[in-house]
């Protein structure tokens, strides 16, 4: 069921919901969380989707603030100032949702001006909140109107106009409770190549190699996670969209015994390649953006790993290595 609540106020679409409730049955019932997700027009669909995938395995209350870009008319000030105030909103329950309530909020103009008011009467209550902007990030996610209502704030790096810029960005304003589908993308790079070295013949590992495409910030966070967990010199390698596909594309671990190669030349078959031992074609494929949503959901509490990788791993690898602005 899909209701349209043009013109509207956060006050009615709350008593809108409640007269759902009482004529459908508890539609809340069940909900464990709610997921704030914070988009540009014509974005939306697309969190929306991977949301009411996700709450499959996580039944939860979705809020959608979808506003205008900031450089669709100009200055935002100007904007704000000559587009007339108006908050349109749909709610979406039942088959059009999932297993969650989809609240979709369309501010135009100063309507949009106070993110926090405009989402706070429609969480659940005694729930905890996870804020997601699958697109531009803000400035400081922890410190802003969403980031503080919110216990874990997602981010995308690779969704920025500079990705490895906003990686180290990240970095210089990480605070416990922030993650990035930048790091979410390595769940299956990181498992494969932990079961690997907890096998036989159990050398340490002398050094590592990381390559990937120009536009992952996942390659240099992959990078960053070996060199904290390994102690050793690890090398990242990028290359242009044009020499190879998106993403990661392989891995090397030099031991005594030889070189262990993890690479991935097509999109969803990885070869695995060690000393004395047959050729192993593994499926890894890469992450959609329902998998990576439903894996952080599953985890409310800071992800430490994550923040000592971020702030410590990324500053331990030689500066000459790491990307600078413009280079993807």
């Amino acid at each position: 069921m899909i209701v349209d609540l043009p013109d509207t106020t956060t006050s009615k679409i709350t008593k809108k919901l409640v007269t759902i409730r009482d004529e459908g049955g508890a539609v809340a019932l069940g909900r464990v969380l709610t997921l704030v997700i914070a988009a540009e027009f014509g974005t939306e669909e697309v969190a929306i989707e991977a949301a009411n995938d996700a709450s499959r395995e996580h039944p939860m209350r979705v809020i959608v603030l979808a506003k205008e870009p900031e450089d669709a008319a100009g200055s935002s000030a100007t904007a704000a100032a000559t587009k007339t105030a108006r908050l349109d909103a749909q709610i979406r329950v039942g088959g059009d949702a999932g297993a969650s309530e989809v609240i979709i909020l369309r501010a135009y103009g100063e309507a949009g001006n106070n993110e926090e008011s405009l989402i706070t009467g429609l969480l659940l209550p005694d729930a905890p909140v996870v804020a997601w902007w699958p697109g531009k990030a803000p400035e400081v996610a922890s410190t802003s109107p969403l980031g503080r209502i919110a216990q874990r704030r997602i981010t995308d790096a690779s969704a920025q106009d500079d990705p490895h810029e906003a990686l180290l960005h990240l970095a210089r304003t990480y605070a416990p409770g922030d993650t990035d589908f930048a790091w979410t993308r390595l769940t299956l790079w990181r498992a494969q190549l932990a079961a690997v070295l907890d096998q036989p013949p159990y050398e340490p590992v002398l050094e590592a190699q990381v390559s990937g495409a120009a536009d992952s910030p996942s390659t240099v966070l992959l990078a960053a996670w070996l060199q904290l967990q390994l102690k050793v010199n690890v090398k990242h390698e990028l290359t242009s969209r044009g020499a190879g596909s998106s993403g990661i594309h392989g891995v090397r671990l030099t031991r005594a015994s030889g070189d262990i190669d993890l690479e991935r030349p097509v999109a969803n078959v990885a070869t695995l390649v060690q000393p004395n031992q047959p050729t192993h074609d593994l499926a890894l494929p890469r992450r959609s953006l329902r998998d990576c949503l439903a894996e952080e959901l599953r985890r409310l509490d800071p992800d430490d790993l994550y923040g000592d990788v971020l702030t410590t791993g990324l500053g331990q690898l030689d500066e000459a290595e790491l990307p600078t602005k413009g280079s993807n």
